[in-house]
């Protein structure tokens, strides 16, 4: 499999890697659209969300649960946070793996 972030979470490519266990990596995003900007995949390759099925949702639940503690980790919890899941190219998804984004460290605007 060709998967970008299946490689990270292999440590087949180098990222810049912020918290990682036995189920998920998070990582900073190389196009940050905020001054935090984190990736949440889990380990196992899953594809888009798109795509997930029954089995997938304790992964999806561990996702928000593991975005929730590094928010509070890195001290963006009280101040405020987003996270996003961009489903199919016109969201802007660009690798067919679940992730989750980690969005902080200023007042963010809703824009489309």
């Amino acid at each position: 499999m060709d998967c970008i972030f299946c490689k990270i979470a292999n440590k087949e490519i180098p990222a810049d890697i912020v918290s990682e266990d036995e189920n998920f990596v998070v990582f900073k995003d190389i196009h940050p659209k905020a001054p935090v900007h984190l990736l949440i995949i889990p380990k196992k390759h899953i594809g888009p969300l798109s795509a997930l099925t029954e089995k997938d949702r304790e992964a999806v639940a561990g996702m928000i649960l593991k975005a929730k503690e590094i928010a509070e980790k890195i001290g963006v919890a009280k101040s405020g946070y987003r996270l996003v899941f961009n489903v199919g190219k016109d969201a802007g998804m660009e690798v067919d793996h679940l992730h989750l984004h980690l969005l902080a460290g200023k007042p963010l605007k809703f824009e489309f």
